[in-house]
């Protein structure tokens, strides 16, 4: 069996992208070969790390990674994790399902760091959502 290959995009890979992509890993096991990206990548927020690790999932030893690393690459699925990511993603060669799921940035949240790991959190647990309902349509789409 093939693996599905993912490419979860964002704008700075910091936070959505990276918590999506150690989502799809922990909850899709052998059957996806998973990355992340941005469109202007910065550095993994600590925020996004801590909260991944409430659920047992370390992603301490990602980094940001451009798009452009991925060019001329096959994915089976590019999902966007945010608009601007939707709107300024390049071109991937056909058969390329794109998805879009639109989240809020939780690195936009000011305030304590109580207020910003809620934010991260609460942003997570919506990709964690969709990370679950996205595994189990595929999978019944395949029997």
């Amino acid at each position: 069996m093939t693996k599905k290959r993912v490419l979860v995009l964002c704008t700075g890979n910091s936070a959505r992208s990276q918590m999506g992509e150690g989502l799809f890993r922990a909850e899709g096991g052998e059957r996806f070969e998973v990355f992340s990206a941005g469109t202007k990548p910065g550095y993994v927020r600590p925020e996004a790390i801590a909260v991944m690790k409430e659920l047992g999932i370390d992603i301490s030893n990602h980094r940001s990674k451009s798009v452009d690393e991925f060019d001329g690459q096959a994915f089976d699925y590019v999902v966007t994790v945010c608009d601007n990511a939707r709107d300024n993603c390049p071109v991937f060669p056909a058969g390329t399902e794109r998805i879009h799921w639109s989240f809020e940035d939780p690195a936009a949240v000011e305030g304590s760091e109580t207020e910003r790991l809620s934010a991260f959190r609460r942003i997570r647990d919506q990709i964690h959502a969709r990370v679950k309902a996205f595994l189990q349509d595929r999978a019944a789409t395949a029997r």
